[in-house]
């Protein structure tokens, strides 16, 4: 087994990119239709709830939505949400996704170094298409959803495994790229050195995290020397 120490100055087997918060400036999209939902529920979404979803997949979220107000769910009223939310958010995508300060620059210079890369998202595949329409379906030789890891969504460790299986790559071997607790805990679990750079929640310090304020000037001489 891979004892997960990143090696100074060797050159990643692959990057692994996180999408929302990180590429994209979209974690502030999605608080459109998760605010006009809680609204739907009867009251206003806690910005520590809404703190809690970064990062997370669509039943994490949804179940701490309906937590919020003390509901009890049934399965037709979680389905109802899923595709509401989903409807909305597409409408919210397609009128247009910001970037991350550095993210196109940072894609274009560790895409021409000729280094594997993958997408590794909590978002889930319809929505990410969408996603992809802004940035770009070339850059990537993987992308990995939520929707596509069997339930073991971040921060457990499968969705960056499983990119870095079907790059046929260790984890180990690979750079991550996140902004949220709960990506950098994922990236972390599956042996992945993290290039941290946070957007709207903390991040705590700890190990193979380095931190960087931005994507601006990133390539693969920066990720090289984590």
């Amino acid at each position: 087994m891979p004892d997960g120490t990143a090696l100074p100055g060797r050159r990643p087997a692959a990057v692994l990119w996180d999408m929302d918060g990180t590429l994209l400036d979209s974690e502030k999209l999605w608080d459109i239709p998760l605010y006009e939902y809680a609204e739907k529920l009867g009251g206003t979404l806690s910005l520590e709830t809404r703190h809690a979803m970064v990062g997370s997949n669509v039943p994490t979220t949804l179940a701490l939505l309906f937590a919020e107000f003390g509901l009890e769910p049934t399965p037709d009223d979680l389905t109802d949400a899923a595709v509401w939310i989903a409807r909305r958010t597409e409408e919210v995508f397609r009128a247009g996704l910001p970037w991350r300060p550095g993210a196109v620059d940072a894609l274009r210079a560790v895409r021409d170094s000729g280094v594997p890369m993958a997408l590794v998202t909590s978002t889930e595949r319809a929505l990410t298409e969408v996603a992809l329409d802004t940035i770009g379906r070339d850059l990537f030789d993987v992308t990995v959803c939520g929707d596509e890891v069997d339930g073991l969504n971040k921060p457990l460790p499968e969705p960056y495994l499983k990119a870095a299986r079907l790059l046929g790559v260790e984890a180990a071997d690979c750079v991550a790229i996140e902004d949220s607790p709960t990506g950098v805990s994922s990236a972390v679990a599956a042996g992945c050195t993290v290039l941290v750079v946070p957007c709207d929640v903390e991040v705590d310090q700890g190990e193979r995290r380095v931190f960087r304020e931005s994507l601006v000037g990133v390539d693969l001489g920066v990720l090289s020397a984590l």
